[in-house]
């Protein structure tokens, strides 16, 4: 068995959640608690400082592959985390059109 790290073990997955001042205000908080309540494997949640989308959060992005989500309801978490995260497909009506105006 190969012990070289392929591309995908060395980029972790990371998903950030704004926790900014507009963000917050918009519910980023319980966004925040609704990916920690569903813990994913080799996926990790983390609170961010501002991500300069201020008045369209609560603002979630998915790294590596910069995947911005736009407006996140903390009910909306388990869909993005079972078609996306585990599933490897956009959750497109959720895509931040700036970034992913083909969604």
């Amino acid at each position: 068995m190969s012990t070289v790290p392929t591309q995908e073990q060395s980029l972790p997955n990371c998903v950030q959640v704004c926790q900014h001042r507009t963000c917050r205000k918009q519910g980023a908080e319980e966004v925040l608690a609704a990916f920690q309540a569903l813990p994913v494997l080799n996926v990790t949640v983390t609170a961010s400082g501002c991500l300069g989308q201020c008045g369209n959060g609560p603002m979630v992005l998915v790294l590596p592959e910069m995947v911005w989500y736009c407006g996140v309801k903390p009910q909306e978490v388990p869909r993005l985390v079972e078609q996306h995260l585990l599933g490897g497909k956009k959750v497109k009506y959720m895509l931040y059109y700036r970034f992913h105006p083909q969604g």
